[in-house]
């Protein structure tokens, strides 16, 4: 079943996102099905803060890093498409990865869309609509703007920042493609997703900043308490060397 197959048929697409190849190994090894990219996690692992502030290089440089760390599609999140969308697109899937989120923001923007599909093939090509997210408008605007992606070449529409049952119910009956929405805490689970609709469920950068949160926990310990009581890990040396031994 291809990656775009995977989609359409099946209990929802669960992505866990990773940052960098070893989160990526991990969370194959954890039994994704495929693995999707954060952007903030990327762009927080290579030293600058989320939000298109990340250079197109050290993007697709991450990116294809993943891609080599796995055997599982890998969908990669270009943010607004860092400057020349097309050529960004190009680059990604050049490097190997199946799929992509692109990000509209306060405005509708189906050019971007459009010159996603254009430039990208026969990848999954996902539209996140920001309307949520930065409280930019409800159902009915995120409604017209994902009707106008998909009719510019989007495959699927992702919607961040909506986690009321009922809203997410709405909007997976009304949008006319698959459906992702960003989980975490307090979010539904993903049964109670597939029960409202749901096609695809990812969780943005909660792993990443999980993970950052340890090392600021584990880090803080030995500094005032001199205890390493945070360092107890279920994962060892040699497993994490093994994971890269294939």
């Amino acid at each position: 079943m291809t990656f775009r197959e995977r989609h359409l048929t099946g209990a929802p697409l669960v992505l866990p996102n990773a940052w960098d190849a070893a989160s990526a190994r991990i969370v194959e090894r954890a039994g994704a099905e495929a693995v999707a990219t954060t952007s903030a996690g990327v762009a927080w692992s290579l030293g600058v803060p989320d939000g298109d502030r990340l250079g197109v290089d050290d993007a697709v440089a991450a990116i294809a890093r993943i891609v080599r760390a796995v055997d599982v599609p890998v969908t990669a999140d270009i943010e607004s498409g860092y400057g020349d969308v097309a050529a960004t697109v190009r680059r990604v899937r050049d490097a190997g990865v199946a799929g992509i989120n692109i990000e509209d923001g306060l405005v509708a923007a189906p050019e971007r869309i459009a010159a996603a599909r254009a430039a990208g093939g026969d990848l999954f090509l996902n539209a996140r609509i920001d309307t949520f997210l930065f409280s930019a408008g409800g159902v009915d605007e995120t409604v017209a703007r994902a009707k106008t992606y998909v009719d510019a070449g989007a495959d699927g529409v992702f919607v961040p920042g909506v986690y009321e049952p009922e809203v997410i119910a709405e909007l997976a009956s009304r949008i006319p493609a698959p459906v992702n929405v960003m989980a975490g805490a307090g979010a539904p689970s993903v049964a109670e997703l597939a029960a409202l609709g749901v096609r695809r469920v990812s969780v943005g950068q909660a792993i990443a900043v999980a993970a950052y949160s340890l090392v600021a926990a584990a880090a803080t310990e030995i500094l005032t308490d001199g205890t390493y009581d945070r360092t107890d890990a279920a994962l060892t040396y040699g497993d994490l060397n093994a994971y890269f031994a294939h």
